[in-house]
């Protein structure tokens, strides 16, 4: 079997001969990667950082924010071109690293690009600013004065790879609000973001030593430090736990960011369960579970389904599981690790000591074929994760109302609640989901596409970025005072 072999990461103005890498072995289904990932020393950090911070204030600040969109989209077309060696280099490489299925990677990957072209771009920038040009240059503002934008000179990213090419939102972010950059890779998806990093440089070459891709292992208190110290901003995505670790490492004075776990579902009104939509519908929700294993935040757990429609939440339960089974023949789940597996087969396990046994309401029935299970419920349960891994609970409710007292005890991890319901309850539902914590609604089906500034958990993806600097109107009035035409 043929190994390839691939170098992570972006080190501007580092040789890699004076570098040292460590390797990062990958085996799949379709062979076997191994990735070289940089471990730098503290001096080499410090070069690094003060590189990127020189260059983010002499040259990618002096950029207006429509040229830097244009380098952007470039990059985004060149990625979405099926010809193009990085497209094919990541086509490739990416199933291999991640274990997920090539077909779902490349389509996942296509559909997550397309949220980066200059439309949405523009679209994401009018989101969070109203007017962009505060990006570039001091504009009035209603109450008197003027105010800009001005982005970090230096932030540290610090990226989960649960998911291919999340790294490339905050990266993608950072440049928008000319933030030089500096992002750690992680160890389960270490390639994409110096790809990315490596393409910019091509379309552009001033951007060169405006943003770094690194790597460090996880928990590695004295990298982390060496890094933190020297940025303006901190952001990171990962686990709870791992960002708390984290956030002991940044410096108090440092702005710090965190985005951890979160707890996603379904819910599926009566108004969905006819005999033309329901098996749509229910197509739609086994796409939400199986894209990426529901690894993502925004995957569900449960699908909470009315009763009173034509089609019951027994057979919707039902309907979902051929959905499943259906999906597994054409992108089959990844092959899980012995702790994952291991999870999944207690998770299972636990559900079976009930399933079947018709003892009353509380019975769960479960479905699976080993690669997915639905365990469909006739009471209402306490709102908790699954096992992850096509894993997933359907839960039959007299109304989807009754779902919203199960949320107080997890409002600060509530984020997506996919929802397949008439005009009139979807807005009544938003409302209450809204005072609950939910952050994000959207159609089953499109869970795990987040649209082109959507507000992450429920906050500013380039407000959050930015530092206003405000000329207040008695400053102005004050140098009228002073100017050379005044008698």
């Amino acid at each position: 079997m043929t190994i390839l072999r691939e170098t992570a990461g972006y080190l501007p103005g580092l040789r890699a001969e004076d570098v040292a890498w460590q390797t990062l072995i990958f085996d799949s289904k379709g062979g076997s990667v191994e990735v070289a990932v940089p471990v730098l020393t503290e001096a080499q950090i410090v070069a690094l950082t003060q590189r990127v911070r020189s260059a983010s204030g002499s040259y990618l600040k002096s950029l207006t924010v429509a040229q830097i969109v244009a380098t952007i989209d470039k990059a985004i077309a060149r990625l979405l071109d099926p010809a193009d060696p990085w497209r094919q280099k990541a086509d490739t490489l990416l199933p291999l690293v991640t274990g997920y299925d090539a077909e779902m990677v490349r389509l996942g990957l296509t559909g997550y690009l397309k949220t980066f072209r200059k439309p949405q771009l523009l679209r994401f920038l009018v989101e969070d600013f109203g007017n962009p040009q505060l990006l570039d240059d001091f504009v009035p503002r209603a109450k008197g004065g003027f105010s800009k934008a001005f982005g970090a000179d230096v932030a540290v990213h610090v990226w989960a790879g649960n998911v291919p090419g999340l790294c490339l939102w905050s990266l993608i972010s950072g440049l928008l609000v000319k933030s030089g950059t500096v992002g750690k890779v992680a160890s389960a998806e270490p390639l994409l973001a110096g790809w990315f990093a490596q393409l910019l440089v091509e379309i552009d070459p001033k951007l060169a030593d405006c943003l770094a891709v690194v790597w460090w292992r996880g928990g590695d208190t004295v990298q982390e430090k060496a890094f933190f110290s020297h940025a303006d901003l901190v952001l990171a995505y990962g686990g709870n736990a791992a960002l708390a670790d984290v956030r002991q490492q940044v410096p108090v004075a440092t702005r710090f960011l965190p985005f951890g776990h979160k707890l996603s579902f379904g819910m599926v009104a009566a108004s969905a369960l006819d005999a033309r939509k329901a098996l749509k519908t229910a197509q739609q929700a086994a796409y939400d579970v199986v894209r990426y294993d529901q690894q993502g935040c925004y995957s569900p757990h449960v699908f909470y389904v009315a009763r009173g429609g034509k089609i019951s939440p027994d057979e919707f339960a039902r309907y979902l599981a051929h959905e499943l089974s259906v999906f597994e023949k054409k992108y089959p789940r990844r092959t899980l690790s012995l702790p994952e597996a291991a999870d999944l087969a207690g998770w299972r396990q636990a559900q079976e000591l009930q399933s079947l046994s018709g003892a009353g309401s509380d019975a769960a029935d479960i479905a699976g074929d080993g690669a997915w299970t639905v365990v469909y419920n006739t009471s209402l349960p306490p709102l908790t994760p699954g096992a992850l891994n096509r894993t997933v609970r359907v839960v039959a409710v007299d109304q989807l109302a009754d779902v919203i007292p199960l949320l107080a005890p997890h409002r600060a991890f509530l984020q997506t609640v996919g929802v397949a319901a008439a005009p009139r309850e979807l807005f009544e539902l938003a409302e209450q989901l809204g005072r609950a914590g939910v952050t994000r609604i959207c159609a089953l089906g499109q869970m795990t596409s987040p649209e082109a500034g959507w507000h992450h958990d429920g906050r500013f993806s380039l407000l959050d970025l930015v530092q206003m600097t405000d000329i207040e109107s008695s400053a102005e009035a004050a140098a009228e005072t002073l100017a050379p035409y005044v008698d």
